[in-house]
């Protein structure tokens, strides 16, 4: 019986938990045709009309100085699918104007800045110039894929500008950001995993509880023994015959 419970309540939680298989795999099948792209190098919430500036890999100009902030963002947490707003200060401590051509960043793995998991959207500036001695604040958005599993990256944000013609690039933000699943509390793996630890609970309750009744009946039962009164009156008369007790009994029959 405690085995029919069990099979009956296995196929109950597959045919509930099958909508979140389904989620995790589609999400899984998203993530591979995410990590194609990356092998592509076409990665990456690129706009229309913004230009891809690829991996240049300039030099730092001594003479710029710079800065990121998150506003209203001090933990840094970034919503999967959902914009981010950071601010690039930069300050011209030279004697030339700066000439601000865009802004670029991607997300890698936090052991292994090889391992490339997003190019993210290059801004492009038009006529923005920092003059000497001067400070100026550019706005970046962001938006890492929904399809990426939560957890810890490093972001790397880059400005690209020019200074008497001569093309420079200054690292302004280097370090880690919380990824979170973006419509909820509680992701699709959490209330899988939830459900899967309450129903495996439930099927051990039951298991313990047949157990239980089991040794409880066996403990219940007793042998049956059977008493014949016959064969020990029997063996009885053998044993007294002779006695005084056989023959006072006669006696008393025979006064009858």
């Amino acid at each position: 019986m405690a085995m029919k419970i069990f099979s009956v309540f296995f196929f109950a939680l597959l045919f509930l938990a099958s909508p979140f298989l389904q989620v995790a795999r589609c999400q899984s099948e998203a993530e591979a045709d995410v990590a194609e792209a990356v092998e592509g190098g076409d990665l990456g919430i690129v706009g229309e009309d913004v230009q891809d500036f690829g991996d240049p890999n300039y030099s730092s100009a001594p003479e710029v100085k710079t800065v990121c902030v998150f506003p209203k963002n001090s933990a840094k947490l970034v919503l999967a699918g959902e914009q981010t707003e950071l601010l690039v200060g930069m300050e011209n401590v030279g004697e030339s104007p700066v000439n601000v051509i865009a802004i670029k960043a991607s997300v890698h793995l936090p052991f292994d800045h090889r391992m490339l998991v997003q190019n993210l959207t290059a801004v492009a500036f038009n006529n923005a110039t920092v003059p000497p001695s001067v400070q100026a604040t550019f706005p970046y958005v962001f938006a890492v894929s929904k399809y990426l599993q939560p957890g810890t990256f490093d972001l790397v944000g880059s400005i690209i500008y020019d200074i008497d013609q001569q093309p420079y690039q200054s690292t302004f933000y280097n370090g880690t950001i919380e990824v979170a699943e973006a419509g909820g509390f509680l992701s699709v793996e959490s209330v899988f995993l939830v459900t899967l630890g309450i129903a495996l609970l439930v099927l051990l309750g039951l298991w313990l509880h047949g157990q239980f009744q089991r040794i409880t009946k066996k403990t219940k039962r007793a042998p049956k023994v059977e008493v014949g009164t016959r064969a020990t009156d029997a063996s009885l008369d053998e044993w007294l015959q002779g006695t005084a007790y056989t023959q006072s009994a006669s006696k008393s029959k025979k006064k009858k």
